[in-house]
């Protein structure tokens, strides 16, 4: 447990369900054995598991663990970067932290977990692959607030260390912002701006979701969904260029 930050006894009503000793291999993949095991199921429901838990009881989902979890990452990441780029100005340092807390990145570490085989949702919540790529996002992010809590902050960033450090050290040069890109691309063939657009915003105050599109003359539109507009931006701008560049 995380000082300062005691477990809501609310979470240790939760009856685990017949899975459990799957999750002990979820367990050992991390290198982490959680005291508290409510925390762990917590972190892998999806509101759509439990229903109206978006409106009457946020704390029975982990989209209270996955804004903590956010929070926890982007500081380690930060830190991290700050070390391991020890020359870097300020500007790259960002483009990094962007890149390794993106949704691609978080998806990616999931995968690696196995992640998406242990995630609770209700009806057809995980179908469509965005809306399949989010939910696996989420609940990366809740896994390291649950971890947070459960064992505290070195724990947690042991956890990402594992997952992330790999990933830091691949990319020797700082990646470019997929919209500064996808915008240079477009000037350099002669062709007007890029368009976003957005489409719709949806889920709670807490925890939005943005669809943006983008739009390039003599192309077709791609979509990006993400908790801001910004992300949302980026991934329909790494969509596009991901065409664009096959």
């Amino acid at each position: 447990m995380a000082d300062g930050h005691p477990v809501q006894p609310v979470f240790r009503l939760f009856k685990l369900i017949d899975r459990m000793s799957d999750r002990a291999d979820l367990e050992r993949r991390i290198q982490h054995t959680f005291t508290d095991k409510a925390l762990l199921h917590l972190a892998l429901t999806h509101r759509s598991a439990t229903a109206d838990s978006a409106v009457t009881a946020p704390e029975l989902t982990n989209e209270r663990l996955e804004f903590l979890g956010d929070r926890v990452l982007g500081l380690s990441i930060a830190d991290m970067s700050y070390v391991h780029f020890s020359t870097e100005p300020e500007g790259s340092l960002a483009r990094r932290l962007a890149a390794l807390v993106s949704r691609e990145t978080l998806n990616e570490v999931a995968d690696h977990m196995s992640l998406q085989d242990y995630i609770q949702v209700g009806g057809s919540e995980g179908e469509g692959e965005n809306r399949t790529a989010s939910i696996t996002a989420n609940a990366c992010e809740a896994l390291i607030g649950a971890v947070y809590l459960d064992a505290g902050f070195a724990a947690a960033k042991n956890l990402i260390v594992r997952y992330w450090q790999p990933l830091m050290e691949a990319v020797i040069n700082p990646p470019k912002d997929a919209k500064t890109t996808l915008q240079e691309w477009a000037q350099g063939q002669g062709l007007p701006l890029p368009v976003y657009t957005l489409v719709e915003s949806t889920g709670p105050a807490h925890s939005p979701e943005f669809k943006m599109t983008v739009t390039v003359e003599g192309h077709d539109p791609a979509i990006g969904v993400g908790a801001s507009k910004r992300t949302a931006t980026q991934v329909a701008a790494t969509e596009l260029l991901g065409r664009i560049n096959k």
